[in-house]
């Protein structure tokens, strides 16, 4: 599993503007988002549930539109101190430039000290890239919005250490 984590952060070092050197940009609209047809000044699909930013993931994450996800993920991020989620319910489709972003926004939000949720999609495809990638994983998802916007259960005390020797 770790050699398959290893090649996922390889494959999203190599997906353009997210590599080791790459200068992070943050847009405050995109300018177009494609799926199919382009579309101008689109706004950003967050929506503050319970002061919890959800975003509606697009039918089909593919590259045409990676770097408008990742603009909305980095949105999210900001947004959400602890917590943000994405709805992934309506998304039939999601390439390889998909899951990098997901890993990506996934390990930006535990850097900042916060959490990805995913809501897991009901494309047996898509959940059959995420299984195969194990991307199921790695970011935390469950079967419903209600489920992921719950809060975190709380750590469960450890014991004291033995010092009876």
């Amino acid at each position: 599993m770790t050699g398959f984590v290893y090649l996922l952060l390889l494959v999203v070092a190599a997906i353009p503007g997210h590599g080791a050197a790459a200068t992070f940009r943050h847009t405050a609209v995109p300018q177009r988002h494609r799926t199919g047809a382009q579309m101008t000044d689109l706004k950003y699909p967050i929506e503050m549930v319970n002061g919890v930013p959800v975003v509606a993931a697009p039918t089909e994450i593919d590259i045409s539109n990676a770097d408008w996800l990742d603009a909305v993920l980095r949105e999210a991020t900001a947004r959400g101190r602890e917590r943000f989620v994405v709805d992934m319910t309506g998304t039939q489709f999601c390439d390889s430039a998909g899951v990098g972003i997901l890993v990506w926004a996934h390990n930006r939000a535990l850097a900042d000290g916060g959490e990805l949720r995913l809501v897991r999609p009901t494309s047996a495809m898509v959940l059959r890239k995420f299984a195969l990638t194990g991307i199921d994983q790695v970011i935390p998802n469950f079967p419903g919005l209600d489920e992921a916007l719950e809060p975190a259960p709380a750590t469960a005390p450890r014991p004291p250490p033995d010092t009876n020797g």
